[in-house]
């Protein structure tokens, strides 16, 4: 099951979304609210195209290191952007660095969702690296984290599509994992 953070991207979501459906494959996209603004055709895509989405905070902050009411601002924007667009409120929140407080549970009601392999796609350019550092340590059943804000890590995306579906895996949303 593969996530991609920090979206939407004007340069590589579509992209992203291109390959994904020549694939045959849904995912969730966790997004942030500053970028929904600026991009609501793209969260419209991402919506139509069937994948998942969640929340990633409004401007990419660490919640933990806000007051309550200000990670709650973080996340009610977010989903009020998402909601003007896609007509859906998220259920789901990967937080910014996860790093989440354990007492937002209650006034968000979101289900926080983190990862199992995280390839730390942002900090390099070559894709074979990140694509060999999730197939190299996927397990079933496991969240992958990806970003779609660079060429490389939709290329990886894509690289790592390929691989595991040729060894048996399939992908699915977050909802589709969780709830099993």
């Amino acid at each position: 099951m593969t996530s991609a953070d920090d979206g939407p991207n004007p340069d590589y979501t579509e992209e992203l979304l291109s390959g994904l459906k020549e694939r045959g494959v849904n995912a969730t996209f966790f997004l942030l609210g500053k970028e929904v603004e600026k991009y609501p055709d793209i969260v419209k895509d991402i919506s139509d195209s069937g994948h998942l989405i969640g929340t990633h905070s409004y401007e990419h902050v660490n919640l933990s290191n806000l007051s309550d009411a200000a990670a709650i601002e973080q996340v009610d924007k977010t989903n009020a952007a998402i909601h003007d667009i896609t007509g859906k409120y998220p259920e789901y929140i990967r937080p910014p660095y996860g790093c989440w407080k354990c007492n937002l549970d209650y006034e968000t009601k979101m289900i926080e969702v983190l990862w199992d392999v995280d390839p730390k796609d942002w900090a390099t350019d070559n894709s074979g690296v990140i694509a060999k550092r999730v197939i190299d340590k996927v397990e079933e059943n496991d969240i992958i984290l990806l970003h779609d804000a660079s060429e490389s890590s939709v290329k990886a995306a894509f690289a790592i599509v390929d691989e595991l579906k040729k060894e048996g895996y399939t992908f699915v949303t977050v909802e589709e994992i969780l709830m099993e």
